[in-house]
């Protein structure tokens, strides 16, 4: 999935010529693309290679791999991955050489993109039936879940001047970083997305389905970069949103801990999310009231000395996104500093008669 704006956008740009197919129908075709191919993925089950996984030994543990993985097994996943994250780094970079303007309908570099996306999505089911294996053979369950992490993070640095950062106020300090993440998110993105759709093998578990469904619909998202589709809030807020089904659902399958993610994800909607939706004051505390009444009915049953649960996954994701503007922050300032020293460096040019 990528995700690509450029550094001065357009909303507004005249839309591409009349006759051809329009990013809001691509979107919804490629939407039911996904379902259909989530359910394909599911129909196929019971082709899936029986493998005897190795037990379990904890959180860190990736269940789902070869106990004897070979060499095709990892050239196989590790050769499909490297081809889709460079033709779609290669498009991004393409697309923002050429700064086409923000249109209704599709540029010829999002048609691409959509082939490319579901080329390698019907690849990868191949993959998982013959060899099975996906990159996490060889590479931590932490990567896979920090690739999303860093994406959710850089989607709150980079609206900020959009919907604010807590309850619809800007925190102005964060504008220049944001900028810079705005320009380059695409390639970020991408990698986020398409590292963790080649993570996992095409298992038929409901955790993988939703997790496949949710990759699918990113990788939608990113493919239709300059379009007026990839800017629709209601969309991109269904895209954001989505976490919170899937990390509760996921939790709810493993571990009885899934309060901490529904109302955690949920309060980073409260806080920052719905401020850029245009709601009127009504519905912001309808939706403030339903939060705190959910939380009184789970919580006087499961009690209130668990209430912390909460607050870990909001104080953790807005920490992190400071943590993230001073790093990019600091990388900035490098950057200026050498290139001040280069400039410094550089023999004047003579003029020459």
């Amino acid at each position: 999935m990528t995700t690509v704006k450029p550094t001065v956008t357009d909303p507004s740009a005249p839309s591409a010529p009349s006759g051809g197919l329009q990013s809001s129908t691509a979107l919804w075709l490629g939407i039911l693309f996904s379902l259909g191919f989530t359910a394909l993925i599911y129909l196929l089950g019971p082709a899936l290679p029986q493998i005897n996984f190795l037990p379990d030994t904890g959180a860190s543990w990736y269940y789902w791999k070869l106990p004897e993985p070979t060499f095709w097994s990892r050239a196989s996943v590790w050769g499909l991955y490297l081809g889709h994250q460079i033709a779609i780094w290669g498009l991004i970079w393409h697309a923002q050489r050429q700064k086409p303007k923000y249109t209704a309908g599709l540029h010829r570099v999002n048609v691409i993109a959509l082939v490319v996306n579901a080329l390698f999505i019907f690849l990868h089911l191949i993959q998982t039936h013959v060899w099975y294996d996906g990159l996490a053979q060889d590479v931590s369950i932490f990567s896979s879940q920090g690739s999303v992490i860093l994406m959710l993070i850089l989607i709150l640095l980079m609206e900020n001047q959009r919907r604010g950062l807590f309850f619809g106020r800007k925190v102005g300090f964060l504008k220049e970083t944001g900028q810079v993440v705005r320009r380059y998110h695409g390639y970020i993105f991408a990698w986020a997305v398409i590292y963790t759709f080649w993570y996992h093998p095409m298992e038929t578990s409901t955790g993988h389905l939703i997790g496949f469904l949710y990759t699918f619909l990113l990788m939608l998202q990113g493919s239709l970069m300059f379009t007026r589709a990839h800017l629709n809030r209601w969309w991109t807020l269904v895209l954001e949103l989505a976490v919170v089904a899937h990390g509760t659902l996921v939790a709810l399958m493993s571990n009885n801990l899934w309060p901490m993610f529904f109302f955690g994800f949920a309060a980073i909607f409260i806080v920052t999310q719905m401020w850029g939706l245009g709601l009127s004051k009504w519905w912001r505390w309808g939706f403030i009231a339903a939060y705190v009444a959910a939380a009184v009915a789970v919580y006087s049953s499961r009690g209130w000395g668990n209430l912390n649960e909460i607050v870990r996954i909001p104080v953790i994701e807005y920490g992190l996104v400071f943590a993230a503007a001073l790093l990019i922050w600091g990388i900035m300032r490098l950057a200026a500093l050498a290139g001040r020293s280069l400039g410094r460096g550089r023999p004047p040019v003579a003029s020459g008669d």
